[in-house]
């Protein structure tokens, strides 16, 4: 690469040393409000993408404007609020359960300053981590006790390991799901030392299965609940029940996992059976999530028998996959919404949100953006939501959503996601569709802005 022609280099060199531009009384600003640091590495960083677009034979400017947009580029921060108006209650990719302003002041508290984590007032000395939020779930559960730890996959993997490390565990074809991410149960299991005896096929398993597999080397039988798919047609399998018997008269504990975490009957659900019911059907341990239909943090939870958690409290593996104090101190204000205060809970209110309130709220909204937007057409309309998260795969939630059409909805979709706040739509036969059972009435006005700004913003596009 040669030399740049002289008209270059001399626009180089009129290029601000960025020391002469720390001086500017309008950099000197922006070091008030940001520090130091971060202005110098924004101006660095502008005066080096004008140095490129000079030798690219483009025109450039360095100035303040610049640098600041820089500086918000680089305070960005990656994970954000969004507006879900997607109509999928429990949604993976969007963080999965939203917090309850109780859990939310309750990490608050903790979050700002020390706390009894691993302290006992009382005795004033070290305390146990895993004495927290135990109570309330056995209250909730009927279990004898409970361990917690960072989410669901780590309570079977922990509960395998301590359990059958080098033993068989029982578990039915038809069970050995795939869950998000890509993610196999199956290779979650085996990273705990046990190996895994399939029974059954595909489609069905029978008693004489489970009773051909059970040997000397078995430690577990294992039932997973179909929390993220159903099976239809030429089936069967055993109940949880049936299991546990097979377990009783042959001496094996019965391994259950859960997966949704639902606490109690939630209306509108199908085929979602409660932690308690497993419980009280005699499996020795149960397992379910702490942020799916329980509302809570990012946790798995283990309940059961009194002798089997404490042999997971002890193991090795648990210092690995221990909850902080913040998922503790949220999953505690949960669970104490779900004994005193449930309807407080926002995935259970979600879930039981009447769908004349929100034909209501979606007639109101559509009829303001209409009277807004210079571009579209905007109605509300009836639509189906889910309860999402692996949970209740065959729910269909009636609901309202609005609906803009007579625009291209890909980039509207864009730019509502590229907006502030972000919000995420629903695109489905060439509508764009903003379901409200997710959206907290609250932040109706601020759904309503944000369609209308992008809406306008397409229209001077020409969109």
């Amino acid at each position: 690469m040669g030399e740049p022609m002289p008209e270059v280099q001399q626009r180089l060199r009129g290029l601000p040393a960025v020391e002469a531009l720390l001086q500017q009384p309008a950099i000197r600003a922006l070091i008030e409000a940001h520090g130091r640091a971060a202005v110098v590495r924004a101006a660095r960083a502008v005066v080096e993408q004008a140095r490129r677009r000079i030798l690219d034979g483009g025109e450039a400017a360095v100035d303040e404007q610049e640098i600041a947009r820089r500086l918000a580029a680089d305070a960005a921060m990656t994970l954000r609020s969004v507006i879900n108006a997607s109509g999928v209650v429990v949604h993976t990719n969007l963080g999965r359960a939203p917090l309850a302003g109780e859990a939310i002041a309750a990490v608050a508290g903790i979050a700002a300053g020390y706390s009894t984590l691993e302290y006992d007032l009382a005795a004033g000395e070290r305390g146990n981590r895993h004495c927290h939020a135990i109570d309330l779930l056995r209250e909730l559960t009927g279990a004898a006790d409970a361990v917690v730890v960072n989410n669901n996959a780590g309570a079977v993997l922990l509960a395998l390991s301590a359990l059958a490390r080098d033993g068989d565990v029982v578990v039915s074809r038809g069970e050995l799901v795939e869950i998000g991410g890509g993610f196999r149960v199956p290779d979650v299991m085996r990273q705990s030392g046990a190996r895994l005896v399939e029974v059954g096929t595909t489609n069905r398993t029978h008693r004489f299965d489970y009773e051909q597999a059970i040997g000397e080397q078995t430690r577990l039988l294992l039932k997973v609940h179909q929390s993220n798919f159903a099976q239809i047609g030429f089936v069967s399998g055993l109940t949880l029940g049936e299991l546990v018997a097979i377990g009783r008269q042959r001496g094996v504990a019965v391994l259950y996992d859960a997966g949704s975490g639902c606490l109690r009957p939630l209306a509108g659900l199908t085929g979602e059976p409660t932690v308690a019911d497993g419980v009280a059907l005699g499996a020795d341990l149960v397992c379910f999530s702490g942020d799916k239909l329980l509302g809570g943090p990012q946790a798995g939870v283990v309940v059961g028998r009194a002798d089997l958690i404490e042999r997971l409290r002890c193991h090795p593996l648990m210092r690995a996959l221990r909850p902080d104090k913040l998922c503790l101190s949220a999953l505690q204000a949960t669970l104490q919404l779900w004994r005193d205060r449930p309807e407080r809970v926002p995935v259970a209110g979600m879930i039981a949100a009447p769908a004349a309130r929100l034909e209501r709220r979606a007639q109101e909204m559509a009829r303001a953006i209409g009277a807004a937007a210079a571009a579209g057409s905007v109605d509300s309309v009836r639509c189906v939501d889910r309860v999402g998260g692996g949970a209740s795969p065959l729910s269909e939630l009636p609901g309202w959503a609005v609906a803009v059409r007579g625009v291209d909805v890909e980039r509207l979709a864009a730019a509502l996601r590229g907006g502030e706040p972000p919000v995420v739509p629903q695109i489905a036969d060439g509508a764009l569709l903003l379901h409200l059972r997710c959206v907290a009435p609250e932040q109706d006005s601020d759904l309503a802005a944000a369609v209308v700004a992008a809406l306008n913003s397409l229209g001077k596009t020409g969109a």
